[in-house]
């Protein structure tokens, strides 16, 4: 029941400038403990300023004591008394620096618990929480476009990748502008020349950034290709492993494994040469402002134009932390290219297209009689040739209908319609004389039992994976959909009964158990409607002669279409459609296509020969 996996449904893809928008906004949802995050730098910036003049205040005090030199205005208008011992007022000094360390110390344990909450505990989770949202409610369309490892990335280390660009790209940004901004302020307070002089080399620093900017853009992209390209080999390898043993393919898939996982290292090694010859230029350039100050500033400090301590040692201490925020533009360039590529993956998700979901003024109807009809209805794929076309049925309320064709010939598709997996291109689909596109989609899919060719089990005890579309059914309820389905008896051989815990997929029981627990699943929402994709396409006779005990219990007084190829299957229909190429070619009873010429009689023929040939080798033998 699904579309072509070449099939694509993703939103058309953002630019970077509509990309960062939609991260501040994202952010802005998040504003008060951003503002928070920010208030909590604003002390660290504050405190450590103070820190540093109060260490160049004490500097030029040891120097005034020292050799008698005038004390000249510092930066915070601190007035020291001569009055006082010396050891008072360097102890003064000493205590109101522990201070603001101490001070320091607190705001940067305060910062690290603001920010794990913003993006760890909030951001991340609800992100995640939305995008899995979105996810449950994309049509098979979307997962068939879109392979497992791909939609996996994109839950996990893209959505870390939005965390990234909160946390070190726009916070970061934030601090480091505001920090250049203060520190440069404060330098040119002291020394305008010199602030010109130490700066000099910015705007090469700058273009060296937007250079680098555009050179690494496209290797991150390609590096998260090749990480979800080896997560797909992993998931595949895992997902194929008996086929693997089976064959004896062992060393072949683990060289598999190994070329993808050494293609991302190699790519990644790209990265981390031009990463590693970008922050050492951008050091060096920071270097040559401390070169600059040390001689145009030390000449200041000669010819008496600079104090010593509020003056040279306080802006050399400025100077430091504004190149180690220029520092950090490298780091931030980094995430920025990480987080764009990440939360354009993740913005795909919750920009995807629901196509199929209730109309604003749907119509409830929480029970259906289960009369289904098919008017004039085509459907294709995109602009893709027509997989079903013109299918006129109508199927009254508790008539069973059997559909017989080749691969390819619609069957699936065509059950689809009825709970609106896809909505039909052309024509309409009638439940009870509704159209279904205006019926409410919860209504409906409550009024839809479905039971698949390979059913799927969730890792849970038997009675929840029972009751997974009616979580609040009692125990008796659930037993007595296992005894419509034949599942009772057996259920009750296993360990802790209808308490015991499968194990993956449902891997622990036989495939004729999965089908009575999938028919107990279904017959348990007392559903009006049954879909049945081939339920005993890939069992043997014994289980199919017990998985039919249970399906003509589960038919019962139910609207149900089944698609089957076994002749065992088709007798059991009150009516036999026979679809190719997407249209109804024949239809009937067994018995009345048994004497209509067609590709029902063909299939028959073939059977009934296969089925008398295998009878003589059993005598032979």
């Amino acid at each position: 029941m699904s579309a072509p996996a070449s099939m694509s449904t993703a939103a058309p893809a953002l630019s970077n400038m509509a990309l960062v928008r939609r991260l501040f906004t994202l952010a802005w949802r998040y504003r008060l403990h951003c503002l928070r995050v920010l208030a909590i730098q604003l002390g660290l910036l504050t405190m450590g300023l103070g820190g540093l003049s109060l260490t160049g205040v004490g500097i030029d005090y040891i120097r005034h004591r020292v050799d008698g030199t005038p004390l000249t205005e510092n930066p915070l208008h601190v007035s020291l008394p001569d009055a006082w011992p010396w050891w008072h007022v360097l102890g003064l000094l000493a205590g109101l620096i522990l201070v603001l360390a101490v001070g320091r110390a607190f705001l940067n344990y305060s910062y690290a618990v603001s920010v794990n909450r913003l993006v760890q505990q909030r951001l991340v989770v609800d992100l995640r929480g939305e995008v899995y949202d979105k996810l449950q409610r994309l049509s098979f369309r979307f997962f068939d476009a879109n392979n497992t490892s791909s939609i996996i990335t994109r839950v996990t280390s893209d959505v870390q990748s939005v965390r990234m660009f909160v946390d070190q790209v726009l916070i970061q940004s934030v601090i480091m502008v505001i920090s250049l901004t203060v520190y440069l302020i404060y330098m040119a307070s002291l020394s305008p020349g010199l602030t010109l002089a130490c700066l000099a080399t910015t705007p090469l620093l700058w273009a060296l950034t937007a250079w680098h900017t555009r050179r690494t853009q496209p290797e991150y992209a390609q590096n998260r290709t090749l990480v979800e390209k080896m997560v797909q080999t992993f998931v595949e390898s895992i997902q194929g492993i008996a086929v693997t043993k089976a064959f004896g393919r062992e060393p072949e898939d683990r060289a598999r494994f190994e070329a993808a996982n050494r293609a991302v290292l190699d790519q990644q090694q790209v990265i981390f040469w031009r990463v590693s010859l970008f922050s050492p230029a951008i050091g060096f350039l920071t270097r040559i402002n401390m070169m600059v100050l040390l001689g145009y500033g030390g000449w200041l400090v000669i010819q008496g134009q600079l104090p010593l301590g509020a003056g040279l040692v306080v802006f050399a201490g400025l100077l430091e932390q504004f190149s180690g925020q220029v520092n950090n533009v490298a780091a931030i360039v980094n995430s920025v290219q990480q987080s764009l590529i990440g939360a354009r993956r993740v913005f795909e998700i919750l920009d995807a297209p629901v196509e199929v979901q209730s109309a604003p003024d749907a119509i409830r109807r929480p029970q259906l009689t289960g009369e289904v009809a098919f008017e004039g209805v085509s459907f294709a794929y995109g602009g893709a040739e027509p997989v079903l076309r013109d299918i006129n049925l109508r199927v009254p309320a508790g008539r069973c209908v059997a559909i017989l064709g080749a691969t390819g010939a619609g069957k699936s598709v065509l059950m689809s319609l009825v709970p609106r997996f896809f909505d039909p291109t052309a024509g309409r689909v009638l439940l009870d004389g509704i159209d279904a596109r205006r019926l409410d989609l919860d209504d409906l899919r409550r009024n839809i039992g479905l039971v698949f060719q390979e059913s799927f089990l969730f890792s849970n005890t038997v009675a929840a994976n029972i009751a997974f579309g009616h979580p609040s059914a009692t125990r008796g309820q659930i037993e007595q959909a296992a005894r419509i389905a034949a599942a009772h008896d057996f259920i009750l051989q296993l360990p802790r009964g209808y308490d015991t815990v499968l194990g993956e997929s449902g891997n622990s029981l036989s495939g004729g158990q999965r089908q009575r627990l999938a028919i107990a699943r279904a017959v348990l929402l007392e559903p009006p409607i049954l879909l049945l994709d081939d339920p005993t396409a890939a069992i043997d006779s014994e289980t199919e002669r017990e998985i039919f005990e249970a399906l003509d219990r589960a038919i019962a007084g139910r609207t149900t279409f089944i698609v089957a190829h076994r002749l065992s299957t088709l007798r059991r229909a009150d009516e036999i459609i026979v679809m190719e190429h997407g249209r109804i070619v024949q239809r009937g009873t067994h018995a009345q296509l048994m004497l209509e010429p067609g590709p029902y009689l063909r299939v028959a023929r073939l059977q009934l020969i296969d089925g008398r040939e295998l009878s003589r080798g059993e005598g032979a033998a």
